[in-house]
């Protein structure tokens, strides 16, 4: 398998609580890491994707991303600023 290898820093704090979160998970710190950089990858992706969708039809309506987020499961940031 090729890989792709590089170094990265962080905060002590945030290097130990990823480490922790690998053994947690029973992943090594590298598939770890991977995961999440994918995971952010593909929420950057999905972002894009609705703002393309909202900017051709319209903007979804606060009832519309309260129920996305019941749907998911998880709890809506700050209500976004309407320009």
């Amino acid at each position: 398998m090729q890989v792709d290898r590089f170094s990265v820093t962080m905060d002590p704090e945030l290097g130990a609580a990823v480490r922790n979160a690998a053994e947690q998970a029973g992943s090594s710190v590298s598939a770890w890491l991977a995961a999440a950089a994918s995971d952010r990858l593909r929420n950057q992706l999905l972002g894009s994707a609705l703002d393309a969708w909202e900017a051709e039809t319209t903007p979804f309506s606060e009832a519309e991303l309260e129920e996305a987020a019941r749907t998911l499961g998880v709890r809506r940031r700050a209500s976004r600023a309407t320009t």
